[in-house]
């Protein structure tokens, strides 16, 4: 259920995607550690035909690679569509302002807000966070300045500035009296689409949806899924990435599987197929940082994109 009542924030071949009701599928590209623009353009060429977006990660793990900004500006040159992360862990907000200017000058009007991981768990632990603003406070600043025109300051904004804002939530498995006051307080604040962490079990989205639906949320959401290439990856991202679901049975399919990389792929066709049926999910956001040759093929044998997306 999206809600079409909203305006056309900025046209962008996502927000067509989804307010016309077509199963949206976005990829992770994770920004290599390279100043060559060619390792970017070599990862993206493999995504473009399979996805309505290109999501370029922000230090994800706390790690430093090439910026999301400069990988999202390399996208846009190449003709692509691209999604900024912009998480709060490492910018206060007269940078993140800066970055929105930058991005919207550049073309890249998709963006998603995180908080961003605790360098606590990076490559440079010593490294420290800024946290000036949270994922909801900057999501309503974003809304502020493409619906005022102005920063925060009062100050003119000159140019167009059409951001399509997305903002991040974790799936769970609805008890009688859940109540999703952060997700609702984010819609609020401004944002137009959902995009989740990781959940390969459909069940769950099931219940998760439907419940949303019944409290009247109405943003699109895109639900985070991955080719898992081994039982011991199944493991490592259920301890290691918060809020990560992946359910036993298909931690011992890929334990018991001859190829377990192969049986990963199928097991993330069969979880886009089952979303595609869901009420109430919009799309997929299919990420793999160790296993990235198969998100395409992922998609691609899915099956999802087929409904063509020449009128959006």
């Amino acid at each position: 259920m999206t809600d079409n009542t909203r305006p056309m924030r900025a046209g962008s071949r996502l927000e067509r995607v989804l307010r016309a009701g077509l199963f949206a599928v976005t990829a992770e590209l994770n920004p290599p550690d390279t100043a060559d623009p060619h390792a970017v353009y070599e990862a993206a060429l493999v995504l473009a035909e399979v996805a309505d977006g290109i999501n370029a990660t922000d230090a994800s793990g706390a790690n430093a690679h090439m910026s999301s900004l400069g990988v999202c500006a390399l996208l846009i040159r190449a003709g692509y569509e691209a999604v900024l992360q912009m998480s709060c862990r490492d910018r206060n907000r007269i940078a993140l302002q800066g970055d929105l200017l930058g991005a919207a000058a550049f073309g890249i009007h998709n963006i998603l807000v995180l908080a961003g991981d605790n360098p606590a768990a990076g490559d440079q632990p010593q490294a420290k966070p800024v946290y000036d603003m949270d994922s909801r406070g900057l999501i309503a600043m974003a809304d502020r300045m493409r619906n005022e025109h102005k920063l925060p300051t009062g100050v003119p904004i000159e140019g167009k500035l059409k951001l399509v804002i997305g903002a991040a939530d974790v799936p769970v498995d609805p008890p009688a009296d859940w109540s999703p006051k952060g997700l609702f307080a984010k819609a609020e604040a401004g944002a137009d689409f959902v995009q989740t962490q990781f959940c390969m079990d459909t069940g769950i989205v099931r219940r998760y949806a439907a419940r949303l639906r019944e409290l009247g949320f109405k943003l699109p959401i895109l639900v985070g899924v991955a080719p898992i290439p081994s039982a011991r990856s199944a493991r490592w991202m259920r301890e290691k990435l918060f809020g990560t679901i992946v359910p036993e049975a298909i931690v011992e399919r890929l334990e018991k599987a001859a190829d377990p990389k192969a049986e990963g792929r199928r097991i993330c066709v069969e979880v886009l197929q089952e979303l595609a049926e869901i009420p109430g999910v919009a799309g997929a956001h299919v990420m793999a940082p160790m296993n990235f040759a198969e998100i395409p093929r992922a998609i691609e044998e899915s099956g999802v994109l087929n409904k063509k997306r020449k009128a959006a």
